[in-house]
């Protein structure tokens, strides 16, 4: 039979379950994008820049069960996606990146947008495809799927020729998808040994990363039968309930909230489930690990690196979970006491929430009041999604997040404007849930403008902007070392104007007095399909427990002399103006 590449192509999404891409059309994939408008169960969706669809792409493979699916054009679409590609790389979330390539049937050199991709890309993807005839469309697509979403999961690229796009070509049969995944072996040895460490520990902690999303269930029942505290990654906030008594937030240590700090203080063995130990969640390896440390991971090369472990098991987090639940069953244990540890848990929390609503800015919103307010107004299931600075830590700290995959956040790469990009194609994914964008002003400038993305296509998102005019994570880290700030203070926003230039609505939030009310009206305007920009003046005055710690600990690690250097000259410049 003859089809044209693009037909097989969508054929090919649709079999392994895209429900939407992002993208913007050129001469090299317009064939593609007419087949894609009359598909019946793909949703093309037109973006303002590469980056955002990247980014929105990111947000659909976090929540949801569709794989998120970019198609653009080759070299500048390409280099312009690139951040939000590198973002799913460097955090393990699975994409696939459709691109079209320059004419391979002509014999000319210098084409429109010929250059290797392969080159660049390499060390942001797992895996880079080209393809050469038709038949190959279809096997590469399913196998591209398979690579994308197996074991530490990761973005996938297939470069297709316009060529084969536009023109019939013939295909030996037309196969549908059947999906393999691994079926995982546990290690019996290691597995034995990690339960008689836990089994016999006297104050054993468990710390989770996303890599633990699928596993909650596992890790409440094991957490109250050990009486463990648990703490999470940034990206893994969601994976225990902030909610639950033993969850104490963020990390461990002086650079977490002060639960995390007091709770793992005498911690003799830790669990630690998928997590790589990066440095944002050790604070900057700040994180004092036990000598006993179990690390269970899809990704051996992850072992070790940063902590060495005494056990290492390798494997899907829920399955290794339930194999050493299992063993507790089968002897019978019974539940540690927690109460203590509860009580101590809760104490630590209800301080630091006091500490921070004594913080008091006139004409400024308290982060803490605004997170309780916002916590308060949202579901369980409900999603919110940060971005990359000040508002990020403050968020950790300060938002329970309770449901697994209802907190998304860019993480090892870290990029700023992930946030409204992001919070679209969440709410595009999850469309009978309400989705809150919580972004710094300085993160909104780089990829605000999507929000004409989401006018277009009717996508309440509420965007709320942390304005202070200053990119704050990077100042406030400036202010303690330095005693003045460089290239961080941003010039006047009007942040009106843009929301009229795209068709957003617009409220203002001065005061911690109108927070309840003006979150209400943003909820009713985003449920009519408007999305909405919320411009808070908030106060950044009060630095976090990450910031501080992550200063103090880097700070710390300088040689004695350069110590003495960077406190003498920001105690000069202090004393001198």
């Amino acid at each position: 039979m003859k089809k044209t590449g693009a037909e097989l192509i969508v054929y090919a999404l649709e079999q392994i379950g895209v429900k939407f891409t992002f993208g913007i059309p050129g001469v090299h994939n317009t064939e593609l994008y007419d087949e894609l408008n009359i598909s019946k169960s793909i949703t093309p969706y037109l973006v303002t820049h590469e980056c955002g669809g990247a980014f929105m792409a990111d947000a659909i493979s976090r929540t949801s069960e569709s794989i998120g699916t970019l198609v653009i054009v080759p070299a500048a679409g390409a280099t312009h996606a690139l951040s939000g590609i590198g973002e799913a790389y460097l955090d393990g979330i699975p994409m696939l990146i459709i691109s079209g390539g320059v004419r391979t049937d002509t014999g000319r050199k210098f084409q429109l947008h010929q250059m290797d991709q392969s080159g660049f890309l390499k060390g942001i993807t797992k895996k880079f495809f080209r393809v050469e005839t038709h038949d190959d469309i279809i096997p590469i697509i399913f196998e591209a799927y398979e690579v994308a979403t197996e074991d530490e999961a990761g973005p996938v690229f297939i470069e297709i020729p316009v060529n084969i796009q536009l023109f019939s070509g013939k295909v030996s049969y037309i196969p549908t998808f059947a999906p393999e995944r691994n079926v995982w072996k546990i290690n019996e040895a290691a597995l034995e040994n990690a339960y008689d460490l836990l089994k016999n520990s006297s104050h054993p902690g468990i710390f989770a990363g996303w890599g633990a999303r699928e596993a909650t269930k596992e890790l409440i029942e094991l957490a109250e039968l050990i009486g463990a505290p648990v703490a999470t990654t940034l990206q893994g906030l969601s994976v225990f309930p902030g909610n639950h008594p033993l969850h104490t937030g963020m990390g461990f240590g002086p650079y977490s909230v002060p639960a995390g700090e007091a709770a793992f203080e005498n911690c003799d063995c830790l669990l630690a489930i998928g997590t790589r130990f990066s440095e944002i969640p050790t604070g900057s390896f700040s994180m004092k690990v036990p000598e006993n440390l179990i690390h269970i991971d899809v990704n051996p090369d992850v072992f070790s690196k940063n902590y060495p472990a005494k056990f290492e098991l390798e494997g899907d987090a829920k399955h290794i979970l339930g194999a050493i639940l299992e063993k507790f069953k089968k002897e019978g244990v019974q539940k540690k006491g927690s109460e203590k540890m509860k009580d101590l848990i809760l104490k630590k929390k209800k301080e630091y929430e006091t500490e921070w609503e004594k913080h008091s800015v006139p004409d400024k919103v308290n982060p803490s009041i605004f997170f309780r307010e916002l916590r308060k107004q949202m579901k369980e299931d409900d999603i919110l999604v940060v971005d990359d600075g000040n508002h990020t830590f403050l968020a950790a700290e300060l938002f329970p997040a309770i449901r697994s995959k209802t907190f998304i956040s860019p993480s090892d790469f870290n990029s700023m404007g992930y946030c409204v990009p992001a919070s679209i194609g969440a709410k595009i994914a999850n469309p009978d849930r309400n989705v809150v964008g919580i972004v710094g002003d300085g993160a909104f400038l780089m990829t605000g403008l999507e929000l004409l993305t989401a006018s277009t296509n009717a996508v309440g998102v509420v965007i709320c902007v942390f304005y202070d005019g200053e990119l704050s994570q990077i100042s406030q880290g400036q202010q303690i070392p330095y005693s003045r700030k460089t290239c961080t203070i941003l010039g006047e926003l009007q942040l009106e104007g843009i929301a009229r230039g795209t068709g957003a609505a617009y409220l203002s939030l001065e005061s911690n007095e109108n927070i309840e009310s003006i979150l209400k009206q943003a909820f009713r305007i985003s449920d009519e399909g408007r999305p909405v920009i919320v411009d808070i003046k908030i106060d950044y005055s009060k630095a976090t427990r990450f910031t501080k710690g992550v200063v103090q600990a880097n700070l710390g690690r300088f040689p004695l002399g350069e110590k003495f250097r960077f406190i003498g000259r920001a105690l000069w410049r202090k004393l001198t103006g």
